[in-house]
């Protein structure tokens, strides 16, 4: 590790180092959490259900995305900063390890880690920058202490209670992030000027992306080694890990390629930074909900569907094309028809789904994803080389 004093912490915006082999260490942290949160909402497949994981997603994405923007704007390759990041891979552990009983005994316990995350981490960024850059890490850190009020309440309560001081929390949070974190004396972020490392950021969604895929893939290979590869079990195999193949290709194919090369160019760049943390929050979203369809449709590829179950099994894959067609907009500001046309195309065969096998559903899925990434194939052929050109 490299030490050094709390003058030097701090990055350029012209720096192009790419993500450490620390960040990629604290990622694993949620590997575990999305593998969770996608158990949970097969457990509870229901509207309350997908409401808890929907609050804890948002959790553990503000967290993930709050120690981003640390190792964003402060060089991940000093030892105080690493201690930080540990930190907040440590307190994560914890989070995910506590998910499944998150809204049952485990409350207490998920949100007294998840506030030692947030508020410990940011507090200990105070203590280590410099006097100028002091300011700007002690907002947030005002904004992470009243949300822990909500949230630890919330964990002294059960049922309805719990989730709604939990959504109070997130709130909070969400809202402090999106206005720069206003606080009194010390007035907001000035998050149009920020600094931002563009190929360090672009490069750490994608890997979060990767990670999200990655238990999609996990959750697939997993369910068919309980089903004893019978062929319609392994045909629903194909059409999960298809979905999977599909869903990467959609997303890196351009707009992920070249989110790097679109923050660089735009006049504003932390404005299109935090376009892209909500367009990915989205798709990883979509993703998790994808697993649960995977993890339905594979050992029960037979027999009918029934609407929770197309739900799930449409409605990931929906999810994550409305993310990417939002980090579209970002990038190019438009949205490729493809991207609607499937959406549509989806939403349009969920009545006729209900009655079919979940084999019939997945493979339709995976027949509408395809003729998207196609589209996107035909679109580059017409246009080689085309260059992000976000809103100024």
């Amino acid at each position: 590790m490299t030490t050094s004093g709390a003058g030097e912490l701090q990055r350029r915006p012209d720096d192009r180092e790419r993500s450490t082999f620390l960040e990629l260490f604290f990622d694993l942290a949620f590997v575990v959490a999305l593998f969770q949160l996608s158990h949970g909402l097969i457990r509870n497949l229901r509207w309350s259900g997908a409401f808890q994981t929907l609050v804890l997603l948002l959790a553990v994405w503000f967290i993930w995305l709050g120690t981003q923007m640390i190792t964003d704007r402060l060089d991940p390759r000093r030892s105080t900063v690493q201690f930080v990041v540990i930190v907040a891979l440590i307190g994560s552990l914890v989070m995910a390890a506590a998910l499944p009983e998150a809204f049952g005994r485990r409350g207490l316990v998920f949100a007294v880690a998840y506030v030692a995350t947030e508020l410990g981490r940011n507090l200990l960024v105070v203590l280590v920058v410099s006097r100028d850059l002091r300011r700007d890490a002690t907002r947030p850190t005002v904004w992470s202490g009243v949300s822990a009020l909500p949230w630890i309440v919330g964990a002294l309560a059960h049922g309805t209670a719990r989730a709604v001081l939990w959504t109070l929390a997130l709130a909070v949070s969400y809202t402090g992030f999106g206005l720069g974190f206003p606080t009194p004396w010390l007035g907001r972020l000035p998050a149009a000027d920020l600094p931002v490392v563009a190929e360090h950021l672009a490069e750490r969604y994608r890997q979060f992306l990767i990670i999200a895929l990655g238990e999609l893939v996990l959750v697939t290979g997993l369910t068919l080694g309980g089903t004893g590869f019978a062929l319609d079990h392994s045909a629903a195999f194909a059409a999960s890990i298809t979905t999977a193949v599909l869903l990467w290709r959609i997303y890196i194919f351009r707009a992920g390629q070249l989110l790097s090369a679109a923050i660089t160019a735009v006049a504003k760049p932390a404005r299109l930074a935090e376009a892209a943390a909500y367009a990915h929050l989205v798709m990883v979203a979509g993703i998790v909900v994808s697993a649960v369809g995977a993890e339905l449709v594979i050992p029960h590829p037979s027999g009918r569907a029934g609407p929770a179950w197309v739900a799930v099994i449409l409605g990931g894959p929906a999810l994550f094309l409305a993310g990417r067609a939002g980090l579209e907009h970002a990038v190019f500001a438009r949205v490729s028809p493809s991207r609607w046309i499937g959406l549509l195309v989806l939403v349009a065969l969920t009545p006729a789904t209900f009655h079919v096998p979940p084999l019939v559903v997945a493979f339709a899925l995976a027949a509408v994803l395809f003729a998207v990434a196609a589209a996107d194939a035909a679109r580059a052929r017409r246009n080689p080389g085309e260059p992000p050109s976000p809103r100024a």
